[in-house]
């Protein structure tokens, strides 16, 4: 009910006043209802625009989340970017909308005000939240089961029309396995929640493809693999892909209560891939690449339990054994549950994106490509389907 004001005519004065006076209003706590926002949408549907969504990116400054809070601004949204620490780490995200299309909000994860804060006015939250460590502050519970209910929760109190949670595909570490159990408490609290499971991801800045062009992760020119990478199977899927199947999950209303996979084209061994990646980068065997079983190597072993000892908190070159772990840990398809490819995600093949990403890390970067003096890398095989 809107109270007009006395020049828009004394007639009208009275019939307004009568009006507000037997507006009713409930004390109850019950989950808000916003107003619709598809009503104001303006524009063409660009950076410029408004798309109706306002959407609340909780881990926005993460490898994902990045790419996430640059499309939605694409098209459109109005972002709200709560964030931890440092305003600094989110200041670069201002880009990805227009003049006012991006607010930022100070909140911690274990204080409900201000998560209750960062999503007063949102329609669509998203929960891009985790760890591949734990902390003196945070331990894998504390953000991937704890901080996920008390999201989804909330989100469903505040009146969030859709909630998105990316988890990752497989138990198996102790992230893993929390990450698993985050799943299960976002259905409790968030029936209608969308979750998408993403296998591991590259791009850039991610902890995959570059871990191993580490020093660290080397020992001098060997590479040290679990079982020497022969009996692990991964199924990498690129950042960009994960990113357009979120926004994508957003505006598709059969999407609601929904599980999605996030895995890419084709299959691959871990062997073969890591054995490709010094390929591209020109550190083959005449370099002095050779690849090795490491559960033989107790002085590799060694130097991973003192790196944790020495940097508990931030893992040196990520070499920590749950990392380790994570990097052995085999995709494995769930049948029938969709993909990608459902949300109309044209996926990225990695012959065409890795030697982007591994180009910085090129031996003899200052030779000419043009002028043919390096052979094009041999491709990795595909484990058949």
């Amino acid at each position: 009910i809107v109270c007009l004001p006395y020049a828009a005519g004394h007639h009208v004065g009275p019939a307004a006043s009568v009006a507000c006076l037997h507006a009713s209003y409930s004390t109850d706590i019950q989950p808000l209802r916003k107003p619709s926002l598809a009503a104001l949408k303006r524009g063409t549907g660009g950076r410029s625009s408004f798309n109706g969504i306002v959407a609340t990116v909780f881990g926005s400054s993460g490898f994902l989340g990045r790419y996430v809070c640059n499309r939605l601004g694409k098209i459109g949204t109005q972002l709200i970017i709560p964030y931890r620490g440092d305003h600094y780490d989110v200041l670069r995200l201002k880009m990805v909308g227009d003049l006012g299309q991006v607010l930022f909000l100070p909140f911690n994860l274990c204080d409900e005000v201000s998560i209750r804060k960062a999503l007063k006015y949102s329609n669509v939250a998203i929960n891009l939240v985790g760890r591949d460590w734990e902390t003196k502050n945070f331990k894998f519970d504390d953000v991937h089961v704890d901080g996920a209910r008390r999201l989804a929760r909330i989100a469903r109190e505040m009146g969030v029309e859709k909630f998105i949670h990316p988890i990752i595909l497989k138990k198996g570490s102790q992230c893993l396995a929390s990450k698993w159990w985050g799943e299960q408490a976002v259905r409790e609290e968030f029936p209608d929640a969308i979750i998408i499971k993403p296998g591991v991801i590259y791009g850039q800045e991610d902890r995959f493809i570059r871990s191993y062009t580490y020093f660290w992760r080397r020992q001098i020119r060997a590479m040290p693999l679990w079982l020497k990478g022969e009996q692990t199977v991964r199924q990498p899927v690129y950042v960009a892909d994960v990113a357009a199947a979120i926004v994508n999950a957003i505006k598709d209303p059969d999407a609601v209560g929904k599980t999605f996979q996030a895995i890419g084209p084709k299959k691959y061994l871990l062997s073969e891939l890591v054995d490709w990646f010094f390929r591209v980068m020109r550190k083959d065997a005449s370099w002095g690449y050779w690849r090795y079983d490491m559960r033989f190597d107790l002085m590799f072993l060694a130097r991973v339990k003192a790196l944790e000892m020495l940097s508990p908190n931030t893992p040196v070159g990520l070499m920590h054994f749950e990392g380790l772990e994570m990097q052995h840990t085999t995709d494995k398809v769930l049948p029938g549950v969709p993909t990608l490819e459902d949300l109309g995600v044209t996926l990225t093949h990695m012959e065409d994106q890795v030697p982007w990403e591994l180009r910085p890390y090129r031996a003899g970067l200052y030779y000419d490509e043009a002028l043919g003096e390096f052979e094009d890398p041999a491709p990795p095989q595909v484990v058949p389907a």
